[in-house]
């Protein structure tokens, strides 16, 4: 191997651990380490790994493995103290996570002893100012932190982005020790604090404290010195400190940083850990990361001589890895941003949708780690809903009530044009596609958006129920559903107004027609895009008008037996694009604030209730437009507080699809958070979609109390009798097959056996 000589700057875990793994891979390398602090000098406490973690590192460096190993505090199991609304529960313990907790200081002693060991030469109390001097080797890796002086000196080339966390926390000790990693929430006259603590040797413990800003600033502690805020925090939690104190080193309320580089090198610098990557402290990945991508870059060094592919292939193979790790810490850190809103719940409730709030931890995977939790959890969600619990029933297969309407379990199938209709009649292919997924086991069926004119159409394709020829073929569908299943079937009512006059998807997606087109509707003259047909702005007679359609077709819809009807308010059709400023840009009373640019919907809604009478209404929303300037999170809130006062019974929560423009974030199940807030928050029943594809996910959800019902689409149109063979993966016999089928109930549980 050629000699190289290696400059780091930055003697932390990450740094440290390069240096080591580097000169391991070749000795005959030149390694300086550059730290400004003292070698005994640090902040912080303790620091986490998992059981996954530890392997990585003892396939790297066995030696530094062992070292450490020798001398963590490990435990498998965590614990949730609930103390809000004036009553403190018992602690809930859940078992199978595998993490251990080491002091900072230690770690850093046993990775400075490994790498003298080695021979790499540590400089400790070098304050390195001037980056460019230090580049006088051939490769200067910065591993220098969150506050990255080569981050900033190559700023233009690594693009960093910094996102601001919105709830201060301090990181605290104590001499406690902890037979779990703990979370506790409590609740005092300021407001809702959490803490993160774990130990991490025989008598010390990490003790993070954290809050909202409004109940940081009622307790005055944006102004409290450190030693007032430690009084605080120990008068607070004295219950779980029994009589020890809480320490501090250098410690103050700080909001967390999350930092993401697009550029990970430059030339012949590279940067390292929290330099290039941070993620909220909620899932304990920071050193993590910082020492993984020590594997990955000394890795790439050795197997790759030009040193340019080198650095690429360290950012390829680690930026994956980071982002999924970076996302789930998102999620955790927004769960627990918003904790005061979370633990208004049971503390059955609280302590799952704590576990599973980065979507790392599901049902199943829980159900693995600890089966006796997920029994008991099971249990008491069975009980909640009023089911015998001397049989197993997963969440998904307990039954929910809407109004008077009771459907046999939670599993819907999500509304889905299949753009095959003639002149908006449906036939066979709709009695087919709806009634074999009413027979796979669904609860509830929705019919796909079913136009209430024919100029509300999205294309030539879509059914609809404005005549007397649709009403038959629809009551036959309805029939059918009935007749042969348990499951309730949902129709959903809908007028494209801009978004109309197109092609069918397959012929190309929002495309006008090239001929047969028809005139269009919208709160203002906008065209979708500038290829589509610009509308006309609805005065008032078409208003009345368009309202008076929904109202026929809602009354035909009661004669051909619906159980649920669902009004479309979202992805950009006519009702959806009278509540985002992006398309409603009138200036009369139906324009404006989001209480105007929601009358016309609310009047067609009322009406709508009118001859619905007593049953199940529904409406689907978009809950964000993902655009700047338009629909937010926030109005959705406020959008379902006045559906419910409209005597709304469900919310089915998408986002977006209402402007060309927008800049969606996806992932699994990315909008159901959006129906949980709405759920929790506005007290409504919600039905999440979006990215769900199987009953674990749907079991999660429901149990984490993120929503009431849970759609899916593609999974269906995979599987038309999902439902049927969920129950029979999940061992649960209480789901009823078609009489003709039964004999396939038996051999597909033996399948999912074995």
């Amino acid at each position: 191997m050629t000699a190289r000589r290696y400059h780091v700057l930055g003697g932390g875990p990450a740094g440290l651990y390069f240096a080591i793994l580097a000169k391991k891979a070749n000795p005959e390398t030149e390694i300086t380490v550059f730290e400004r602090n003292a070698a005994d000098d640090t902040f912080g406490w303790g620091v986490v790994f998992s059981d996954e973690t530890l392997g990585n590192l003892e396939e790297a460096d066995a030696s530094t493995y062992r070292a450490i190993r020798e001398r963590f505090a490990y435990w498998d199991a965590i614990d949730m103290h609930l103390d809000v609304g004036g009553r403190r529960h018992a602690p809930v313990r859940t078992g199978g996570h595998g993490f251990c907790g080491i002091g900072r200081m230690r770690l850093l002693l046993l990775l400075q002893e490994r790498a003298r060991e080695l021979g790499v030469v540590l400089r400790f109390g070098e304050e390195v100012d001037d980056i460019e001097a230090l580049r006088d080797c051939d490769l200067l890796v910065a591993a220098d932190g969150i506050n990255s002086k080569t981050r900033d000196r190559y700023q233009a080339t690594f693009q960093p982005t910094i996102e601001h966390g919105k709830s201060p926390f301090i990181w605290l000790g104590t001499h406690q020790t902890f037979e779990a990693f703990t979370f506790i929430f409590r609740e005092n006259d300021h407001g809702v604090f959490n803490v993160h603590a774990y130990q991490f040797d025989p008598e010390t413990s990490t003790f993070i404290v954290e809050t909202d800003e409004e109940t940081w600033k009622r307790a005055a502690l944006d102004q409290a010195t450190e030693a007032q805020s430690l009084a605080y925090c120990q008068e607070l939690f004295a219950p779980e400190l029994g009589g020890h104190d809480l320490l501090a080193n250098r410690s103050s309320w700080i909001r967390f940083r999350t930092i993401a580089c697009e550029q990970w090198h430059h030339e012949n610098v590279v940067l390292l850990g929290d330099a290039v990557h941070t993620a909220h402290f909620s899932v304990g990945s920071g050193t993590k990361m910082a020492m993984e991508d020590s594997i990955e870059l000394a890795a790439a060094l050795a197997a790759e001589p030009d040193r340019a592919r080198a650095l690429a292939r360290y950012q390829t193979i680690r930026k994956d890895s980071v982002g999924r790790t970076q996302k789930a810490a998102a999620q955790s850190k927004a769960w627990f941003e918003q904790s005061a809103r979370h633990v208004r719940h049971p503390p059955e409730r609280v302590n799952f949708s704590m576990l599973s709030r980065s979507r790392r931890i599901t049902w199943e995977n829980m159900k693995l780690r600890d089966r006796p939790y997920i029994e008991g959890l099971e249990r008491w969600y069975a009980a909640e809903q009023g089911v015998d619990t001397a049989r197993s029933t997963p969440p998904m297969f307990t039954p929910f009530r809407l109004r008077g309407l009771e459907l046999p379990n939670r599993v819907v199938v999500s509304p889905m044009c299949q753009y095959s209709a003639t002149d908006g009649l449906p036939n066979d292919w709709h009695l087919v596609h709806l009634g074999s997924r009413a027979m796979g086991g669904a609860g509830l069926v929705y019919t796909e958006m079913t136009d209430v004119s024919a100029e509300g159409r999205i294309t030539p394709g879509c059914t609809g129920l404005y005549d007397d020829a649709q009403q038959a073929a629809w009551t036959r569908i309805v029939d059918f559903v009935h007749g042969q299943t348990p499951a309730k079937i949902a129709i959903q009512l809908g007028h494209a107004g801009r978004k109309g006059a197109t092609k069918l998807m397959w012929e190309g997606m929002d495309a006008p027609l090239d001929e047969g087109g028809w005139d269009l509707l919208a709160p203002s003259a906008l065209p979708w895009t500038p290829a589509n047909v610009a509308p006309r702005e609805m005065n008032r007679e078409d208003m009345v008008r368009v309202r008076d359609e929904f109202v026929a077709s809602a009354t035909r819809a009661l004669a051909c037996g619906f159980d649920v009807l669902e009004l479309h308010f979202a992805h950009g059709y006519l009702l959806s694009s009278f509540l985002t400023p992006l398309s409603n840009q009138r200036t009369d009373e139906y324009g404006g604030d989001l209480a105007s640019r929601a009358r016309y919907p609310l009047e067609v809604l009322d009406a709508v209730r009118e001859v619905w009478a007593d049953r199940p209404l529904a409406v689907r929303i978009s809950a964000t437009d993902w655009v700047p300037g338009g629909f937010t999170e926030d109005d959705a809130v406020d959008l379902a507080g006045l559906l419910r006062d409209h005597g709304v019974d469900l919310v089915d929560v998408s986002a977006g699809q209402t402007s060309p423009d927008a800049r969606p974030v996806y992932g699994r199940a990315f909008q159901t958070p959006f129906a949980e807030r709405i759920r929790n928050e506005v007290g409504i029943p919600t039905l999440a979609v979006g990215n769900i594809y199987d009953h674990d996910r749907i079991n999660t959800i429901l149990a984490a109390g993120r929503a009431d019902l849970v759609a899916l689409a593609r999974a269906h149109l995979a599987d038309p009798y999902f439902t049927l063979h969920a129950a029979a993966e999940q061992g649960f016999e209480g789901q009823p097959w078609p009489l003709q089928y039964r004999a396939a109930g038996p051999v597909m549980r033996k399948m999912a056996e074995e």
